[in-house]
């Protein structure tokens, strides 16, 4: 009997797919509402679209970076990989760990959350169906990304494009026909003393994470070596582009100290202000668009790394988590346990704050991986191995990011010190788990 060839993930997603996946996995809900926050840390105007325009700088040199790793490493797992091939198994292992058992689910679960009180308050709904709304929508983009990846690539471009209506006409009014100065503003009731523009960096620094995650799909990307460059650098370029030119057409419409005042309510009144009321039902429609597409991203993406660990033979069950179905090419039983994870964290836990609780290590790995940059170039030139793609002005580019990494860092350690010991404990489990799954199957 002629024995069958082995199912592989289907290499079927091209440019325009990546770069949906990069731009709809960044763009979720933090460019609606953080206007008033990043306007309250820094103090003025001109301060807060600094403080956009650097944290998208820092978030390009980030970005640049890891496209020259993974343009050498164009494998599925992104992260979980990286560390792997740069540091040891043990390092990949515990990148990967973390963001298949909190870091990602609780990534879905806060946005299944936040959408179904979108979802309740647009429709009137009543709010004890706000965790039945939640499961609803995970399950179901789940269940779409259980079919060919090409439904969820399509699914995520139309969604990217509709979330770019509602982002194009809020530029447009605000450019055309706002008629306040976006510049020098000061918020009267914010004084210098107090403002922080560190912080106000840091904020917008989270409203562009997420661009790493195109990264677990390497081996589905076509020409991954110069595709995954391309999508990355050219999706935060273009992240970047619109939130400071969304920051700047707010400002020219609603004045600093209104902005101050809304809050979280800030966009909407611009849309209240330019489309009538019917604006703010717009804008709330292209929210819940924006993140059913951020969610499919992370749906998308996260349970890549959960059967790259399966395919290694670094979970247990991994003969069950690395199958991929047949017909479809995808992981479908990999998918299926991250979506578990989730609606438990929906039904019982604080999604949201899992989430941010992993952002130190999740950030301690995104500085082991900048440095390794410099370790992959000096590995290269004792083997003679060329690239297909070069960080610019490298060396200052990789400095920049790992600057960057490290202010968040210490950020975190001297805001949430409990959350930084949680995050450390939830990687050292993984430690015993990765010493007994190497034992069982010899693979110390």
């Amino acid at each position: 009997m002629e024995k069958k060839p082995a199912v592989e993930l289907n290499r079927s997603l091209g440019l325009w797919s990546a770069l949906s996946i990069v731009i709809g996995t960044v763009i979720g809900s933090g460019i609606f509402f953080k206007q008033a926050s990043v306007l309250d840390y820094t103090g003025s105007t001109t301060n807060a679209l600094l403080a956009w325009l650097c944290g998208g700088i820092i978030t390009l040199t980030a970005g640049l970076t890891v496209a020259e790793i993974g343009s050498q490493i164009p494998q599925t797992g992104g992260l979980y990989i990286y560390m792997e091939k740069i540091y040891g198994k043990i390092w990949g292992f515990l990148a990967g760990w973390m963001q298949v058992i909190v870091y990602g689910p609780a990534m879905i679960a806060a946005l299944g959350a936040y959408l179904a009180i979108l979802i309740v308050d647009f429709f009137g709904i009543p709010a004890g169906y706000s965790h039945l709304i939640a499961l609803v929508a995970v399950v179901s983009i789940g269940a779409l990304n259980m079919l060919s990846n090409r439904y969820g690539a399509s699914f995520q471009i139309i969604t990217t494009i509709c979330k770019l209506f509602p982002i194009a006409a809020i530029i447009i009014f605000g450019l055309f026909f706002g008629d306040a100065n976006a510049l020098g503003q000061s918020v009267s009731t914010v004084s210098h003393s107090t403002s922080n523009f560190g912080v106000g960096i840091l904020a917008t620094l989270f409203a562009y994470d997420g661009w790493i995650l195109i990264a677990n799909m390497g081996d589905e990307i076509k020409n991954p070596k110069k595709t995954l460059p391309r999508a990355i650098v050219l999706g935060i370029s273009l992240v970047l582009f619109i939130y400071v030119l969304v920051s700047f057409s707010i400002m020219r419409v609603v004045p600093a100290d209104q902005i101050h005042q809304l809050g979280e309510n800030a966009t909407p009144q611009f849309a209240k202000i330019a489309f009538g009321e019917i604006g703010g039902k717009i804008m709330n429609i292209g929210v819940i668009i924006s993140i059913l597409g951020c969610m499919n991203g992370k749906i998308m993406t996260f349970p890549r790394i959960m059967w790259a660990m399966g395919k290694n033979k670094q979970l247990s069950f991994h003969k069950q988590l690395s199958y991929l179905h047949p017909k479809s090419h995808s992981p479908v039983v990999a998918t299926c346990v991250a979506l578990s994870i989730a609606a438990i964290m929906i039904l019982f836990f604080d999604a949201d704050r899992l989430s941010e609780i992993c952002i130190f290590t999740v950030y301690c790995f995104y500085v082991m991986t900048f440095i390794g940059v410099f370790i992959l170039r000096r590995r290269n030139k004792e083997s003679h191995l060329k690239r297909v793609f070069s960080v610019p002005l490298y060396p200052f580019t990789p400095i920049v990011a790992i600057l960057g990494a490290a202010f968040v860092l210490v950020s975190e350690v001297q805001s949430d010190l409990i959350g930084v010991l949680i995050s450390f404990t939830i990687v050292a489990i993984g430690i015993p788990v990765y010493l007994y799954e190497s034992h069982k199957n010899k693979n110390l």
